[in-house]
């Protein structure tokens, strides 16, 4: 950390505990509207990480960077650049658990991302929701991952009864494996999206529960036993996957997923959704930049 970082951070801690003794908590500003400074992340530029599976999930936010460069770890895609003229990864995990977490994993490695967004397509559970309304994960769960009870043979099968399991990440103030039911949002990051949900016109934008399995569901009641089971209000292929990897090594996480259709309405698939969905995380990302990074400045000014 530089001098000069290091004056930026102290000019904000001090300017912090003036509004404090003043009675009023510290607040960052989008659109003119006050938002709350939940939380500060020192940057040191590095890069955010916006994900999506497929081309239709990712080309618009590609050709959005400042000075594109093509980058592949392994077998998976990366296109790192500038967004505001702060460094940002479009990375195309392809489709399903195991490569969201393979590329999520060496993007961590390679990168050292100080947030992780994975954003696209999905479909509802939710009745309310409907094929361009948009779920911002405020949990994410594994919808994939059950035990079921013992049963003779022919004593059939009953996916009712199946109850969900827990997964392994580790705790980073003790260092143990220790296990966990669901993966909640990054604070900062949901309320970066929050406060440009209003740019979103085609559908309504929700917090609510992303589910993540590699499964297709069309049957109505398995769609509505997992939306009052698991409080899913959608489902997707690699969000929980990529979560569980960036809790696993501290990252903030925030998935983003906008319904291309909602099988209990028999809305017929739609997948150019995938670009309102970036069009969209653009937004967010922005947001999330210009007002909860802090970043290096070249020079340190205060007003009397």
């Amino acid at each position: 950390m530089n001098k000069l970082f290091k004056k930026a951070l102290t000019l904000f801690a001090v300017a912090s505990i003036g509004a404090v003794m003043m009675g009023a908590a510290p607040a960052n500003t989008v659109n003119n509207e006050m938002i709350p400074a939940i939380k500060l992340v020192e940057a040191t530029q590095r890069p955010l990480l916006i994900q999506g599976a497929m081309d239709v999930e990712t080309e618009i936010m590609m050709a959005a960077l400042e000075n594109p460069e093509d980058i592949t770890l392994g077998v998976w895609k990366y296109t790192t650049g500038t967004l505001n003229g702060y460094p940002v990864v479009i990375s195309r995990t392809r489709i399903g658990m195991v490569n969201a977490a393979a590329s999520t994993t060496l993007a961590i490695e390679h990168f050292n991302p100080v947030a992780i967004i994975n954003q696209g397509t999905a479909g509802g559970h939710d009745p309310e929701l409907h094929k361009y309304d948009i779920v911002l994960g405020k949990e994410v769960v594994n919808m994939g991952a059950f035990k079921t009870d013992f049963t003779e043979k022919s004593e059939g099968i009953h996916p009712t009864t199946w109850k969900p399991m827990t997964l392994e990440i580790v705790d980073n103030q003790t260092g143990e494996w220790t296990e966990v039911g669901s993966f909640p949002a990054d604070e900062a990051l949901l309320a970066a999206a929050n406060s440009v949900k209003d740019t979103h016109t085609k559908g309504k934008v929700v917090e609510g529960t992303v589910g993540s399995a590699d499964e297709w569901n069309k049957e109505i009641d398995r769609i509505l036993w997992l939306n009052e089971t698991l409080g899913t209000s959608a489902e997707e292929m690699e969000t929980a996957a990529a979560a569980q990897i960036a809790a696993t090594y501290d990252i903030p996480f925030l998935s983003i997923r906008i319904l291309s259709n909602n099988e209990v309405h028999k809305e017929a698939y739609d997948r150019t959704t995938g670009e309102d969905s970036q069009a969209f995380t653009l937004q967010v990302a922005k947001a999330y930049i210009d007002n909860y990074l802090l970043v290096e400045t070249e020079e340190v000014t205060t007003t009397k």
